[in-house]
């Protein structure tokens, strides 16, 4: 499954364009005084503004699986990296087969960098903007996780991810390209104590070439 856009909320629109196109030296493909749309490997990440909103989106970027470390020196004097425990930055998603690292951009969004070691897609030289392959995961926020997977696996074809755990507070829908994350309101959003709570997104996903678009 892959994601081909998202769309969420933001309530400064500056503060996004900056942060991604300064900071992780993203391409900026449209903007407007109330939009952005920005090229994040081959998906599209869009903020549209909203003055009013008051909360904060979790997605994470698969990056080549065999550059973590590389992304984390790229990252140094970018972000501050989330540190998990005794000052290690990285996550072992070992029934995944993958690691990961965390950050915030300007907005309080909270950010992954995934390297899944089962996907083909080893990169040689220096991590850069460019390693930042493509949006990996969405989280979304639902009372009923395992109610909202089946029905979208009813309704479009999905399935849940293989590797996971699902419960009724955690779910995961897809693969290793793309995720669907279906959490409960208020279950923090690893690895920090920040709530999570439902948010206005819209969602673009191929799915053996189908086009899905959903809102959430």
């Amino acid at each position: 499954m892959k994601i081909d856009q998202i769309q969420l909320k933001t309530n400064d629109i500056e503060k996004a364009k900056a942060f991604y196109q300064n900071t992780l030296g993203l391409f900026i493909l449209e903007e407007d005084q109330k939009s952005i749309t920005i090229q994040a490997g081959s998906s599209i990440l869009k903020f549209v503004e909203d003055s009013q909103f008051n909360s904060i989106y979790h997605f994470a970027f698969n990056i080549p699986e065999n550059q973590l470390e590389e992304a984390i020196e790229w990252c140094k004097n970018k972000v501050d990296l989330i540190i998990i425990e005794d000052k290690n930055v990285i996550t072992d998603f070992e029934k995944w087969n993958s690691h990961a690292i965390y950050f915030y951009d300007t907005n309080g969004n909270l950010l992954e960098f995934i390297a899944r070691h089962d996907l083909n897609n080893e990169q040689v030289g220096e991590f850069n903007s460019q390693s930042i392959l493509n949006i990996s995961e969405i989280g979304i926020v639902t009372e009923n996780p395992l109610e909202l997977g089946n029905q979208l696996i009813s309704e479009h074809g999905l399935h849940f991810f293989s590797k996971n755990n699902n419960s009724e507070t955690f779910a995961a829908l897809g693969d290793d390209e793309g995720l669907l994350i279906l959490v409960h309101p208020n279950r923090n959003w690893y690895p920090t104590q920040i709530p999570s709570q439902s948010n206005t997104t819209e969602i673009s996903l191929e799915n053996n070439e189908n086009i899905i678009e959903l809102k959430f």
